[in-house]
């Protein structure tokens, strides 16, 4: 059943394949892919490949992008050349600013048998590594019959997927059976893997905690803090559809309490600004925008942070940081980034898919959870009011994101027997000096 199931899967790419070209036009035309990169979507290259070892990577959207640049800087300084491949127009162009040197980005190809191998032809990388829940069939058979080795690192796997997978039991096992190897954020991720059918799962922590604080310019830096010029300042960090209002609602609440106050307001996709725009026209709020070229002026009562790569910036002028996807089920976004740089955190009930980060967090009191709409505004309120409080949570904060520092080299060792044994990088690698 399995294998008439996969036989099937690949049949139906193949059907499909030549209604690919229509779906990426339609999807440029909507700010979803690159019009001047969409061959890479089919496997063509748009570079060459570098001489030596090449570790093929695997991030599909930011989130993945930001927290695999440690690794791929460990898997340069032990040898190889790295592919880093997104899927997502924002992930490629995080990557295009972070990427370390002996690095390239393409866009990842469609999960079709011909396009992949259209692409391993032309790559021919030694090995293969996923990012958290990459998981595609016609992907991996190509790898296997090529002879490649398959990692997934940072791996994680919700109750409800291993679920999902557990339904069909048979196809499960032959999908992740050809994963050779997972270093897993948590042990029930190593466990739901390895139920799965991969055939080594660890526990290698989370590579979030790894991460470099996200980068900013520093004269940007400074630009923005003469503009606030020592006002209150809380942010509002990568909101989803549904929560805007909500934002809006807890600004002009806070408002009354702090006359000065600026929010910053930065949707989790830029391409949503116009739409957010509207909804700050209609409720009256003076707004200056990021992407018309604005600076927030004595009047701006909200900063409409709708650019690609600056929430580091964003992050360093605010003093309280509201999560979002946190207060619609989304499953809320990353918490790590505004502990790393010193920003007290408040995040709605709906976390599940950071539920181990916050869970430590929470315990720690080093974030504050709320349950309600209505609870925003006033958990704002207290951190702003309350420097000591704030102060506190921060620290808490930043020493659950220390404890959990470590998994880099736990991943690396996870790695190891799948690494080339060539004179630039060996089934020995370690992770370089320095963290």
């Amino acid at each position: 059943m399995a294998r008439a199931a996969l036989k099937a899967y690949r049949g139906v790419g193949r059907l499909l394949a030549p209604a690919l070209p229509l779906l990426t036009s339609w999807r440029a035309r909507n700010g979803k892919e690159d019009p001047t990169r969409r061959q890479e979507r089919f496997g063509y290259a748009s570079q060459a490949r570098p001489t030596g070892p090449l570790a093929w990577v695997h991030a599909a959207s930011v989130g993945e992008t930001n927290a695999v640049m440690p690794l791929l800087s460990q898997l340069i300084a032990n040898g190889y050349a790295v592919l880093l491949t997104t899927t997502t127009v924002t992930a490629a162009r995080i990557a295009a600013a972070r990427l370390p040197e002996g690095a390239l980005h393409q866009y990842v190809p469609f999960d079709v048998a011909p396009l992949i191998g259209r692409f391993l032809k032309t790559w021919r990388p030694d090995v293969a590594i996923f990012v958290e829940s990459e998981i595609w069939p016609a992907t991996l058979s190509e790898l296997a019959r090529a002879g490649i080795p398959r990692c997934v690192v940072n791996g994680r796997l919700s109750e409800r997927s291993w679920r999902r997978w557990k339904a069909a039991p048979s196809i499960a096992r032959a999908v992740f059976g050809m994963i050779d190897r997972c270093a897993a954020q948590t042990a029930a991720d190593a466990d739901r893997f390895r139920d799965l059918g991969v055939h080594d799962a660890v526990a290698a922590g989370n590579l979030k905690y790894d991460s470099d604080a996200l980068p900013a310019d520093a004269d940007a830096v400074a630009a923005f803090g003469e503009a606030v010029d020592g006002r209150p300042v809380w942010i509002a960090a990568s909101t989803h559809p549904g929560e805007e209002e909500k934002i809006i609602a807890a600004h002009e609440r806070l408002r009354k309490r702090f006359p000065d106050l600026l929010t910053l307001l930065v949707p989790r996709h830029p391409g949503r600004g116009d739409e957010v725009a509207g909804l700050l026209e209609g409720h009256g709020i003076a707004f200056a925008r990021r992407s018309s070229g604005d600076t927030p002026g004595a009047e701006t009562a909200v900063y409409l942070a709708d650019t690609i790569g600056e929430m580091g910036l964003f992050y360093r002028q605010a003093q309280v940081a509201f999560v979002g996807g946190s207060l619609v089920p989304h499953g809320g976004q990353n918490p790590i980034e505004p502990a790393q740089l010193g920003v007290a955190i408040v995040t709605g009930p709906h976390v599940h898919n950071f539920r181990d980060v916050y869970g430590e967090l929470v315990s720690a009191g080093a974030v504050t959870r709320i349950e309600a709409d209505a609870d925003l505004a006033p958990a704002i309120e207290q951190l702003l009011a309350d420097t000591d409080a704030l102060t506190d949570q921060v620290e808490r904060a930043h020493a659950i994101v220390a404890a959990g520092r470590g998994g880099i080299e736990r991943t690396l060792d996870a790695l190891r027997p799948a690494l080339t044994n060539s004179t630039e990088a060996s089934a020995s690698a370690k992770p370089a000096a320095g963290r």
